[in-house]
């Protein structure tokens, strides 16, 4: 051994940190980190393997021989940690860690677990990278993410968003086309699917194994960052769809790393997952959440987005999720809660609030737990937003319903506002909703058989979309429903950007685009989006019309009136009462002609001829267009 292996590589209050499960950039000395050591330029690795009874690194700058490095192993503080440093070893060179087991049995060789690169599948080694320096958020983007601020979210699969033939997109290709793209419709920040390193394409990145590296089918990980300069650049929010609910259980990966159950519980009836066949991560143990939370703060830190979106959160509230009677356990009161996952939650935005202040959270969690989006000093979890997935549900099987059948299920449309503030919601129409046999969005709309213009279903998705973005809570659409994509989302290709060619299709993305505008350019659409102040039904039981009314108010005086018609049948001369007199015009009308609407208009959709409803009598005689949404604001 020379003299910088005898060296100690982690210093002994960072070392100390990390064997209590306590240091918030964990990153900083696990794993692969080009250094110098004396006079040496070389690679420092150390990996958190307490079981194994021996570990040695392994890769291109050894011949991939295990006895040509081991690893000191630093009991001090019984740490778990093994460490040494390869003079010589540097950036770009492929590795694996090779651990022998308590028993001494070798094991599979393993992927670095705090990697900031990975290999490009199939093939699985870790790779050496620089640690990226810290990427601020830019002036300007925590007043952009706020409560009271406008956020339509435009959710995209890096790879199947846009091709160059048939090869998948690049970072630099993504940096250079969707920002502007995505700004040009109005959308206030972008979601990507999951862009950590996965090993299975069809998973979508949602059974990730690489926590802290971009996945190589985009690129280098220094072209994420570019990514985000350039939509920061335009103005767009970048989030991140994050993953701390399970890993999968491929043999290179974190399962049974040291030999045990080290990353996940060794339980199956707490540590596996029925529906998604892998394994579940022992949030109780100190050094996971360290691991998890970690990996939080890294993106944040590192590559500068503004937030993410946690995956699967109510799978992780629960012990019993997706489980029958006698295939979970409870916790230590008896009850179903998953004590040590609520606790992991809140530590994370406790952390994350702290450390990045304007950084935001988002929970996709669909049952009625409470307080998601309370902060932590309230008992809530922290998160700034939950999805709405609610809302979502009830919606779309309303607007499945043929418009004849709907005053039947009239308050699938409104059920929503009775619980609407009690959380910071977002409406979420996301790819989950465009697979599986699903269909897409315009496929879910009803429409007369043999009907080439499909006049009803692009107008039910015209109409729906504006009401949803008259609706409270903040907004996502997912990729190609922006045009009324027509088939369902299919990750190995690219969205059918030939049905633009088509004009009822772009006259939905005109329409998704002037509902942005409208939603940004109007404080009552946005700003009080989780207070019930801001929201006042104006017809809210007209079933036998299949209409609704309401108005939304910014609490400075302004406001502006929403009102829908789901019946294929103009209403003409619709009394509709006001919140007071004066004259109000139209600003936006789902069903005009630019949208491929028919163009019936409201009567107030003449800038130099508005309605005026008088102060005693605060009533205006509309005319309601077939399947659509008007949007009118006092003059």
């Amino acid at each position: 051994m020379t003299a910088a292996d005898a060296t100690r590589l982690l210093p002994d209050a960072d070392l100390a940190l990390l064997a209590r499960g306590e240091h918030p950039r964990p990153w900083l000395w696990l794993g692969a980190h080009p250094t110098r050591v004396g006079r040496q330029d070389g690679v420092r690795f150390a990996v958190w393997a307490p079981s194994a009874s021996r570990v040695s690194v392994v890769g291109d700058f050894n011949g991939w021989d295990g006895a040509a490095h081991p690893m000191r192993r630093r009991d001090e503080h019984a740490s778990g940690i093994w460490e040494v440093f390869v003079p010589g070893a540097g950036h770009g060179q492929f590795y694996k860690y090779q651990l022998n087991g308590p028993d001494g049995a070798p094991l599979p060789l393993k992927a670095d677990p705090y990697a900031f690169r990975g290999q490009l599948r199939p093939d699985n080694a870790s790779i050496v990278d620089r640690l990226p320096d810290p990427l601020p958020l830019p002036a300007g983007r925590a007043q952009a993410n706020r409560r009271d601020a406008p956020i339509s979210v435009y959710e995209l699969h890096a790879m199947s968003w846009r091709c160059e033939g048939d090869a998948h997109p690049d970072w630099d290709l993504l940096a250079r086309e969707l920002p502007p793209y995505a700004a040009g419709l109005g959308f206030t920040h972008v979601e990507l699917m999951p862009a950590t390193e996965y090993p299975y394409d069809g998973s979508w990145g949602y059974q990730t194994l690489g926590l802290h590296a971009p996945t190589a089918r985009l690129g280098a990980p220094e072209g994420l960052r570019r990514f985000v300069q350039a939509c920061h650049a335009q103005g767009l929010g970048v989030l991140l769809d994050f993953v701390p609910a399970h890993f999968p259980e491929d043999p290179h990966g974190l399962a049974r790393f040291d030999g045990t159950p080290l990353y996940e519980h060794a339980d199956p009836r707490e540590g596996w997952h029925r529906d998604w066949h892998t394994l579940i991560y022992d949030f109780g143990k100190p050094q996971v959440r360290q691991f998890l939370v970690g990996a939080a703060l890294f993106w944040a830190e590192r590559h500068g987005v503004d937030g993410l979106r946690v995956d699967a959160v109510a799978s992780m509230l629960y012990r019993d999720y997706s489980r029958p009677d006698g295939e979970w356990l409870p916790n230590v009161h008896g009850g179903r809660e998953n004590l040590e996952a609520i606790a992991l939650l809140r530590h994370m935005n406790e952390v994350l609030g702290r450390e990045v202040p304007g950084f935001i959270t988002i929970a996709e969690e669909s049952t009625a737990f409470p307080g998601v989006s309370a902060p932590t000093y309230l008992g809530g979890l922290g998160f700034h937003y939950k999805w709405n997935m609610g809302w979502m549900n009830d919606t779309l099987r309303y607007l499945r319903e043929w418009p004849i059948h709907r005053q039947w299920h009239h308050e699938k449309m409104s059920f929503g506002l009775v619980y609407a503030f009690s959380e910071n919601f977002q409406l979420p129409l996301s790819h989950d909703e465009v697979v599986h046999g699903k269909g897409s969005l315009l496929g879910k709309m009803p429409g007369e058989d043999g009907d080439p213009s499909d006049w009803q279903r692009f107008a039910n998705l015209r109409a729906y979309y504006g009401f949803m973005w008259g609706h409270p809570g903040k907004k996502l659409l997912f990729m190609g429903q922006e045009f009324a994509q027509r088939g369902e989302w299919d990750f190995e290709r690219a969205l059918p950007w030939e049905l633009l060619d088509d004009p009822r299709h772009a006259g939905v993305r005109r329409l998704v685009a002037d509902l942005n505008h409208l939603y940004r350019e109007r404080p009552a659409l946005h700003r009080r989006d989780g207070e019930r102040e801001g929201f006042e039904w104006l017809v809210e039981d007209d079933r036998a019309h299949s209409v609704f009314a309401w108005i939304r108010r910014d609490g400075d005086g302004g406001g502006i009136v929403v009102v829908s018609n789901f019946t294929p049948v103009p209403r003409r001369g619709y009394r509709l009462r006001m919140p007071h007199g004066g004259e109000w015009r139209e600003v936006l009308n789902t069903d005009a002609a630019v949208y491929g609407g028919s163009g019936v208009g409201s009567g107030a959709h003449d800038p130099l001829h508005p309605l005026s409803a008088t102060a005693e009598d605060p009533h205006l005689m509309l005319t309601l267009p077939p399947l659509a949404t008007i949007f009118l604001v006092p003059v």
